[in-house]
């Protein structure tokens, strides 16, 4: 059976998400990020991203990671690829084509996206936003992010999908790294088709079914 390691307010949601997608039966194991912690090494402290026991999982001490069957990877968007690989059906890619694509656009989100996106959400988790320093580094990132904002846009001219004509691991895969700007309503308003891409993505009931999860979580 796929254990996915990791809450579900962490980047462990895609793969929860996917799971979700898929149909396919999991066990979850709550591993907690250990910044949100005052001492993770307690011995009352819940299993986080510092506890032993998630060590031997991930040495690395990050979140997700998975187990299926005993082969183990700890890479958010990667775990997606494998599990759409090993599972099949509509959002795996069809061909080696699909498969180059939806590779190269995951990639590119991971690159060209998240790091600017991130920054986003971790000034919000801090409640800095509203600070000088917290403004400065939202509006950095959101010009930072103005040029994959306006690609992407330009792909889903005429399209309502990142790769063939149907919803896939790519799709889940980006909507999960431009959820984290979504605080920016500006800026998806300047690009109506990323704002409608997301929300297409976001109505998908496996998207809602591991929300309403992460909703029950501790913040």
């Amino acid at each position: 059976m796929l254990t996915i390691y990791g809450v579900y307010r962490s980047r462990a949601s895609r793969n929860y998400w996917m799971a979700g997608e898929l149909g396919i039966p999991f066990k979850s194991v709550p591993v907690i990020q250990a910044r949100r912690l005052a001492d993770p090494l307690a011995d009352d402290a819940p299993v986080n991203t510092k506890s032993a026991e998630f060590l031997a999982v991930n040495r690395m001490g990050l979140i997700p990671a998975i187990d299926d069957d005993g082969l183990v990877l700890t890479e958010s968007l990667a775990n997606n690829l494998y599990l759409a690989r090993k599972y099949g059906g509509p959002l795996a890619p069809s061909d080696v084509q699909e498969e180059g694509l939806i590779g190269n656009w995951t990639m590119w989100a991971a690159t060209e996206v998240e790091p600017h996106a991130v920054r986003i959400i971790l000034t919000f988790d801090a409640g800095t936003e509203d600070t000088d320093e917290g403004k400065a580094k939202v509006s950095a990132a959101v010009a930072a992010l103005g040029k994959a904002f306006a690609y992407l846009e330009n792909h889903l001219h005429g399209r309502d999908h990142i790769v063939g004509d149907r919803f896939t691991v790519a799709d889940l895969n980006l909507a999960e790294v431009f959820r984290y700007a979504m605080s920016q309503t500006e800026l998806f308003e300047r690009h109506p088709k990323v704002k409608a891409w997301l929300a297409r993505c976001q109505s998908r009931p496996a998207f809602k079914a591991m929300m309403e999860v992460r909703s029950k979580e501790a913040e």
